[in-house]
């Protein structure tokens, strides 16, 4: 059930955003794909959820190549996206979000996202079930689309920069919620910033530079070169 992505190229118009990355998740793995604003960290990730084509290069999750799918398709698999703009709903109930997200899947018993399940790892969201989504606080909004994109059931998070702009109680929160999904063995590709967050939850990390990676392996045998592209 591993994702893999082989030699993937992309554009935006004439420029060249990825490089030839490759890079891959295992099932039950937290990989955190490090780097600077503009790295091409959420290119990365649009590149695998499908709003971004690639221009060259694999990739590959669950044996099939997914650059032949459609969005829907690709979710179908069971790749749940979480954008860094949240895109909720703004008009609808924290409910009425959820359900949007909500899609019927087999799973082993106990393993299905539910409204029970994402209020009981969200309570707050549980205490603002009736309020519109646009009432929300910025956090509240991270949260809420989490919550929405595990109500589809995935098997592999793609989760773009969940802990930028939080108040640390939020961080907090989310990073605890990130831990609970690793513990239950779901499989995590995370754009971050966060030295913390990759320090406590990844198991292994990717450092991008201008839409290369110039590094993977553990957070600790990081090289210098890694440290000072990264800003650290």
């Amino acid at each position: 059930m591993s994702l893999t992505l082989s030699t993937l190229n992309t554009h935006y118009g004439q420029a060249h955003i990825l490089r030839d990355v490759s890079l891959s998740l295992k099932q039950g793995e937290v990989v955190a794909l490090l780097g600077r604003n503009g790295a091409g960290k959420s290119t990365t990730l649009k590149a695998i959820i499908g709003t971004v084509p690639a221009t060259s290069g694999r990739i590959m999750y669950k044996g099939v190549d997914l650059r032949g799918l459609k969005n829907y398709q690709r979710a179908r698999l069971g790749l749940g996206y979480v954008p860094e703009e949240r895109r909720i709903f703004r008009r609808l109930s924290v409910v009425e979000n959820l359900q949007t997200g909500a899609r019927a899947k087999r799973h082993k018993a106990g393993n299905k996202w539910t409204l029970a399940r994402v209020f009981e790892l969200f309570p707050k969201l549980d205490e603002l079930r009736n309020q519109a989504g646009g009432q929300l606080s910025g956090g509240e909004q991270q949260m809420l689309t989490l919550a929405r994109t595990l109500m589809s059931n995935p098997d592999c998070l793609l989760l773009d920069e969940p802990t930028e702009g939080l108040a640390p109680v939020i961080v907090d929160q989310v990073m605890r919620a990130i831990q609970h999904l690793k513990d239950e063995g779901l499989s995590i590709l995370i754009s971050e910033q966060n030295r913390s967050l990759a320090r406590l939850l990844a198991t292994s990390v990717c450092v991008l530079e201008k839409g290369q990676i110039i590094y993977e392996g553990s957070l600790e045998a990081m090289p210098p070169d890694a440290h000072q592209a990264l800003g650290w």
